[in-house]
């Protein structure tokens, strides 16, 4: 992969390298590689189709933006980090991605981050994306940090735009800004189309714990909604799809087996109590209410016609 700038390196003071890096990207911690008798590196801002951008070379251990970092220096940016030579991973959010020649990350400023380069000369492009602009234009999925994929062909041409703004006039930076915005938004949004609809899922997963735990007399909405880690108000917005409350389908669900335990042939060996608390009821009064409400029958004229079904079969 051809590298879209060049920049010398040179020895440097490792605070003086941090220094550069703080004036133009905002505070990091930087670690010097432990086998190095001196850093080598350079930092310097550089405007690309109406972005700052920052073009950095280092040789270092890591750079980490820790939550001490934002809190002095808060940067309201997201960085696209172009891996323009040699490697870095870089952690964000609970993963860690593995940058080679080529690569793109949005790096989200505002949440702690490491890069490790394991004292192998790395350069990097940097573009400054505005943090209002992006949250403004699309939403909170860019936040937490989010790699591009190299296979996808937006990647192709992100880097087409990329390179025209390196060498491109000041005066067409507007068209081409407005141009990587375009293409930033149309990989977020089949990112979006690709994504599972987390909604779904977690009903998804509530209606299977009801399956597996009705019959439990304790286990109720508070319970499920704790073993999906959700709140109650928020597992209650969402069951509204579906015409009910958590509860109210637990309840269903018991009701149903309890209906089809009473209907079956040889229920009458079944006493309607005991069918009752195997099915999670622990209030009888509350059961045969509900019942009748269900299925307009108490639960014994249930099992009567159970039990003449049975006879007439015979």
């Amino acid at each position: 992969m051809q590298a879209l700038s060049q920049m010398t390196t040179e020895a440097i003071a490792i605070e003086t390298l941090r220094d550069d890096i703080g004036e133009i990207c905002g505070a990091f911690e930087i670690e010097p590689a432990s086998h190095h008798a001196q850093s080598h590196g350079l930092a310097r801002k550089q405007t690309m189709g109406g972005f700052d951008t920052a073009l950095v070379s280092l040789d270092v251990e890591e750079a980490a933006r820790t939550r001490a970092c934002i809190r002095r220096d808060p940067s309201e940016y997201f960085f696209m980090l172009v891996q323009d030579f040699g490697r870095c991973v870089v952690h964000q959010n609970g993963t860690s991605t593995l940058l080679s020649p080529g690569d793109m990350f949005i790096v989200d400023a505002t949440q702690p981050s490491k890069f490790v380069y394991d004292g192998q000369l790395a350069h990097q492009i940097s573009v400054h994306l505005p943090r209002d602009e992006m949250l403004g234009r699309f939403g909170a999925i860019c936040n937490g940090g989010v790699a591009i994929d190299r296979t996808d062909p937006l990647w192709l041409a992100m880097r087409a735009v990329l390179v025209k703004m390196l060498h491109s006039a000041p005066e067409t930076g507007t068209q081409l800004s407005e141009a990587f915005y375009g293409l930033i938004g149309a990989y977020f949004q089949e990112r979006r189309s690709q994504e599972p609809d987390p909604r779904g899922q977690i009903i998804a997963r509530a209606l299977r714990l009801i399956a597996q735990n009705y019959r439990d007399p304790e286990f109720g909405p508070g319970t499920l909604a704790l073993r999906l880690g959700v709140s109650l108000r928020s597992l209650q917005r969402y069951f509204e799809p579906l015409g009910d409350t958590p509860g109210q389908r637990l309840v269903q669900t018991r009701l149903a087996q309890a209906y089809a335990d009473l209907s079956r042939a040889g229920a009458s060996e079944v006493s309607v109590v005991d069918c009752a608390y195997a099915c999670g009821f622990n209030d009888l009064s509350y059961f045969y209410r509900a019942f009748r409400q269900q299925y307009g029958v108490t639960p014994g004229e249930a099992q009567n016609r159970s039990r003449a079904a049975g006879a007439i079969v015979q």
